[in-house]
């Protein structure tokens, strides 16, 4: 029940619902002071959300900076969190992806270059499942089809948010001798970094982050970028505050 709640506070946090709600009211009451005036709010905000350039700082000030390869230390695990996949596409020879590939990409990165020794893949099917299929064996399937060898891909396939993802994979690496005193590489997207740290610190699992994934992107001033209206900035602006709403939710129930 929780989990639908949440998503049903966030639909209606999100900024186009707000848009909808003020142009929608204050056409109906245009006549009224008050109708004008939520009709020109949703209108600006309608404008702020798609500015491409406003859009892209808020994302450059919350997402952290990316990492070096090269200055990551070696550990025996990386645990990637899935939410990359598309299940709504069921197929069996292939895995379909969404954004936020980098995620298994650059862990078969790291892993390639021995910054990892195994990856962890923790994430189930999420809260409508429309595919039998689990994202983390989509994701190994993926991994064996690259030439990693089944021994070093570990999946915890259970979990449907980012608050079991951690709890789930500590209970995993427990069942199955796992030292969970050691470090572990956190793989996951920039922009979702700060709630999964904050999540595997509250089940006593250490971790280094190696955040992947940006939405951000270096600073543009030209005509288009300062000026023209962008959808992909009003779905920024939607990962941003559903992001901000899922901390917010997850610090008051005490996941993290």
């Amino acid at each position: 029940m929780f989990f639908y709640l949440s998503q049903f506070l966030s639909f209606l946090a999100m900024p186009l619902t707000i848009i909808m709600i003020l142009i929608i009211l204050g056409a109906l009451k245009f006549k009224k002071k008050w109708g004008k005036r939520l009709l020109w709010i949703g209108i600006g905000i309608l404008v702020f959300c798609t500015n491409p350039f406003i859009a892209n700082q808020a994302l450059l000030a919350w997402e952290p900076e990316y990492k070096e390869f090269d200055e990551i230390n070696s550990y025996e695990i990386g645990i990637v969190l899935t939410g990359v996949t598309n299940l709504s596409k069921t197929a069996y020879d292939r895995t379909f992806f969404n954004k936020g590939a980098d995620r298994i990409t650059h862990a078969l990165q790291l892993y390639r270059m021995s910054k990892i020794e195994k990856i962890l893949i923790t994430g189930g099917q999420g809260l409508n499942p429309v595919n039998p299929q689990s994202e983390a064996e989509l994701l190994r399937r993926f991994l064996k089809m690259t030439g990693v060898p089944a021994e070093d891909i570990l999946i915890e396939d259970k979990s449907k948010n980012t608050a079991q993802n951690a709890e789930f994979t500590k209970a995993f690496m427990e069942s199955n001798g796992v030292n969970t005193n050691q470090d572990f590489l956190l793989i996951t997207s920039a922009f979702h970094m700060y709630r999964a740290k904050g999540c595997f610190d509250k089940v006593g699992l250490n971790t280094e982050t190696f955040p992947t994934d940006y939405y951000s992107y270096d600073t543009k001033y030209d005509i288009p970028a300062l000026f023209f209206p962008s959808a992909d900035a009003l779905t920024y602006w939607h990962k941003l505050v559903k992001e901000w709403i899922g901390i917010t939710v997850y610090k008051l129930v005490g996941y993290i």
